[in-house]
């Protein structure tokens, strides 16, 4: 049984589980599978408060689907949250990246 599919399993048994939400949206990242990797990492943030790297994957997602501006308003949250917990580098890493995709997209 492949990981995703171990997570499925788990996700049948607790669909809640804001863990294994995480879980499977990395590995549908892992295996390009943005859309899927999108709604659980989308999931996990309505379950689970972040203190910001799941914004950065998710923001990736967005970002290979060409998605800009989608990537940017989650990074900017993403932003918010890694102030609130203390994590002024990945703020600042969220803001270039910005910065970045905002140059690409225009």
């Amino acid at each position: 049984m492949n990981r995703i599919e171990y997570f499925k399993q788990l996700l049948e048994k607790s669909p809640d589980n804001p863990m294994v939400h995480y879980s499977l949206g990395l590995e549908y990242y892992k295996a390009k599978d943005y859309e899927n990797a999108i709604k659980h990492l989308t999931r996990y943030l309505e379950l689970q408060e972040d203190e910001g790297a799941a914004y950065r994957t998710l923001a990736k997602c967005y970002e290979e689907l060409g998605e800009f501006h989608k990537a940017i308003e989650v990074l900017e949250e993403g932003i918010k949250q890694a102030m609130k917990y203390n994590h002024p580098s990945m703020a600042q890493e969220f803001q270039q990246w910005i910065e970045e995709l905002r140059r690409m997209s225009f």
